[in-house]
């Protein structure tokens, strides 16, 4: 397996589609990253050639954050929400929907599974002796 900033790429894919695998590098950044190195996308990653390698992960390290570097700065700029207690940052905090979700139905994305139904409202009789 070919490892690109500590993330191992699948050979018996195409080169385009492992590099999806890389947190930060969606479809069309792929196609880019290619683009730019001039390489098949559709060539397997077993068939490329170690220069082929470095051209894309130099490619990568100069124009593009990726993995931790991208988390991080995500991080960052939630935490920058938080603490300016703005609107976003106060849906963070309370673990809501930030970006203009109904709230009444439809949240199980953000809050988890909870699902909170009631019954049919009428409690079990005694058990028997």
């Amino acid at each position: 397996m070919v490892r690109i900033k500590g993330v191992e790429i699948p050979d018996k894919k195409q080169i385009w589609i492992g590099l999806t695998k890389i947190y930060g590098i969606g479809r069309s950044l792929s196609f880019k990253i290619l683009k730019e190195a001039k390489i098949d996308p559709f060539k397997k990653t077993q068939n490329l050639t170690g220069e082929e390698l470095n051209k894309i992960q130099k490619i990568i390290e100069e124009n593009y954050k990726i993995e931790g570097e991208l988390k991080r700065e995500q991080l960052l700029a939630i935490k920058r929400l938080k603490e300016l207690g703005t609107w976003r940052g106060l849906r963070h905090i309370k673990k809501l929907p930030v970006r203009g979700q109904r709230t009444r139905t439809n949240t199980r994305t953000v809050r988890g599974n909870v699902r909170k139904t009631v019954g049919s409202g009428k409690k079990p009789g005694p058990a028997p002796k």
